[in-house]
């Protein structure tokens, strides 16, 4: 990630000049010792962020009573959040209206604070990160273009110009007038803020997600994606009805990307729209009034609307009577616009019928070589006949001829001399029912898509419940449930069975020194390391950040045949080199091994007593083994 240079920002001074309760207010959260009492007596002065800090309090507070008392609210958002809120709707107080023709400044807060609110609720679907702080990280994620408008208003507004008849993406615009752009400075304004780095590098990211580098499944990955996901329902909040329609399925698909079902996300957006509403209302920010999102979903599939093609439907008309098909091919062609294929017997019409498939057929009943009756039925059973829509000309009045027509397959009937309001009438009906018919066929179609799909990503869903998505071993539930039946296989055969927890030591260094990015190349090129020289019947897993858990069920019975295996490990990882790009990082790791024994009563005693002797190499100096056993815990510096 690029950030802007000072000579960049320069231009950008004015957004960091707050000045009386903003300034006043921003330095008493750089005390330390500032009591709550006092930001709160400073937050009473401002109406908007006191009203919305209440109402953040009870939408956050686990607790059963209301929050009423500003004190209490500020303990419970907390400095942080309270100062990037401040700096927030500072900015939304300072930049209502602006000079930048084609920059629709209402709309921009508008969108920011959709995106906020939208965040804070999936923040809390996905439980990756402080819904506040993204709430606040929300409402300035774009804030590098009201900048660029800001403090280049002529340029800005060339640019914007250019944008609308332009496919360029905003950012690249932005490079070619300015040589910087929002993303850039956006980022380099939230450091600025005080947004924590890993919120900062995944909104620099979250218009392209795939540019991160990110890692799929890890912390920054999920991160960057909630945010692009947040982006996508503002633009579809802010966007037109038609617009909406074709956003709808992209949301869907990213939707389930996070496990929501489609009940679950209409609730979802529902909710973050009223918020919408509620929120615009206190910060004096317009909204846009939706319907829900299940009617918005209905409203995108206008079935009687569709045809399968843009071509005019196909006709088969079968008539041996020259006056009769002149008449009905006028009443078909001329004044409906269908293509009319016709046949003067039913032989002649069902050879016909297999090579231009028909949608409707209008038969004579009575003819020659195969009358109508005849065809109705050899149209029936055909597999590609049974959907075609038959429609008889009868000069038979008998209830009994009629009977039997419908029972051969016919769908409607047109009395001879044809009468064509009524003829045109009925083959109205008989486009509804095409209509129908074609959209309930869609829908089949669609659910058995959807049933291989959904069979597919259940086979997807079981594995990846199992698997660690960074580093492709398995995670902590596969892990755990591994050792379960490990230990009560050991059990049942009276065999040991060994645990080790793997620990890479300075994990947290190499991520503030080289990035999340780098950090979680690390842990993939150490479990790969680790797993390629696994043996045969020993399980290895990640159990959560950087440590890792070995299962070896049989062959570990005593210090002198578990010290080796464990020392062969971290030797291995230390004489190797990790080259990343032009990095190189070396690596040590440390080791705790438990031993069952008799005296535990479950595999989570186990595992405890692993994490005993993990502490204890760590807190001796890291780069070292240490085992657990009958309560000492021995470094394997004495074997």
């Amino acid at each position: 990630m690029r950030i802007a240079d000072s000579d960049e920002l320069k231009f950008s001074s004015s957004l960091l000049s707050f000045k009386g309760t903003t300034q006043a207010l921003l330095e008493a959260c750089h005390q330390e010792d500032a009591p709550n009492s006092e930001i709160a007596r400073l937050i009473q002065t401002d109406s908007v962020l006191c009203s919305y800090l209440i109402r953040l309090a009870n939408v956050s507070n686990q607790a059963t009573h209301v929050v009423t008392s500003l004190s209490e609210a500020v303990s419970l958002v907390g400095i942080p959040v309270i100062k990037q809120l401040t700096i927030g709707f500072s900015l939304v107080d300072q930049f209502r209206s602006g000079s930048v023709n084609g920059f629709d400044y209402q709309e921009f807060w508008s969108h920011s604070l959709l995106m906020a609110l939208a965040m804070q609720e999936l923040g809390k679907t996905a439980r990756i990160c402080a819904q506040d702080e993204l709430f606040a990280c929300g409402l300035m994620a774009r804030i590098g273009c009201l900048a660029l408008a800001t403090t280049h208003p002529d340029k800005y507004a060339t640019l914007i110009k250019q944008k609308q008849n332009s496919s360029i993406s905003l950012a690249t615009l932005e490079q070619q007038y300015l040589q910087t752009d929002h993303n850039e400075l956006t980022a380099t304004l939230l450091s600025d803020f005080g947004l924590p780095k890993i919120l900062v590098e995944a909104v620099y990211y979250h218009e392209i997600p795939a540019e991160s580098g990110f890692s799929e499944g890890s912390y920054p990955f999920q991160l960057v994606n909630l945010i692009y996901l947040a982006k996508q329902i503002a633009d579809f909040g802010l966007a037109s009805e038609s617009e909406r329609t074709v956003r709808i399925s992209e949301l869907m698909l990213l939707s389930g990307k996070i496990g929501l079902d489609t009940e679950s996300f209409g609730n979802l957006i529902d909710q973050i729209i009223q918020e919408w509403h509620a929120c615009g209302k206190i910060l004096q920010v317009k909204t846009i009034k939706l319907p829900s999102f299940h009617n918005m979903i209905s409203a995108s599939v206008p079935y009687l609307e569709m045809t399968t093609s843009d071509a005019p439907w196909k006709v088969l008309l079968v008539e041996d009577d020259p006056f009769g098909l002149e008449t009905a091919e006028e009443v078909l062609a001329d004044m409906l616009g269908y293509t009319v294929f016709s046949a003067t017997n039913g032989k002649q019409a069902l050879s016909l019928a297999m090579d231009i498939m028909p949608h409707i057929i209008v038969t004579d009943w009575a003819m020659p070589v195969m009358d109508g009756l005849a065809l109705t039925r050899a149209l029936r059973t055909t597999a590609w006949g049974q959907n075609m829509y038959i429609i008889m000309l009868t000069g038979y009045e008998d209830d009994k001829k009629i009977v039997e027509a419908f029972e051969a397959g016919v769908n409607d009937y047109v009395t001879k001399p044809v009468n064509v309001p009524a003829f045109r009438a009925r083959l109205h009906a008989a486009w509804h029912y095409r209509k129908l018919q074609e959209a309930w066929e869609r829908d089949q179609l669609h659910l058995k898509r959807f049933a291989a799909e959904l069979a597919v990503t259940n086979q997807k869903l079981k594995h990846d419940a199992l698997t660690d998505m960074l580093t492709g071993i398995p995670n902590r539930r596969a892990g755990m449930k591994a050792l379960t039946g490990a230990w009560n296989s050991a059990n049942r055969s009276g065999q040991s069975i060994a645990v080790m927890l793997i620990d890479i030591d300075h994990f947290k260094k190499i991520n503030d020194t080289y990035g999340h990015a780098i950090g979680d190349k690390v842990l993939k090129e150490v479990a790969t390391s680790i797993r390629n020289i696994t043996r045969k019947g020993e399980i290895f897993c990640r159990i959560g950040g950087e440590e890792f858990l070995m299962i070896c069920p049989n062959g570990c019975t005593d210090a002198k045949s578990a010290f080796p295996l464990a020392e062969r490990l971290r030797q291995h990882v230390k004489m190797q080199e990790i080259n990343i790009d032009e990095t190189r990082i070396q690596i040590s790791i440390s080791i705790g091994i438990a031993l069952k024994d008799a005296a535990m009563k479950s595999d989570e005693q186990l595992v405890k007593a692993a994490d005993r002797a993990l502490y204890a190499a760590k807190n001796s100096g890291r780069d070292r083994v240490y085992l657990a056993i009958e309560n000492q815990l021995i470094s394997s510096n004495f074997y």
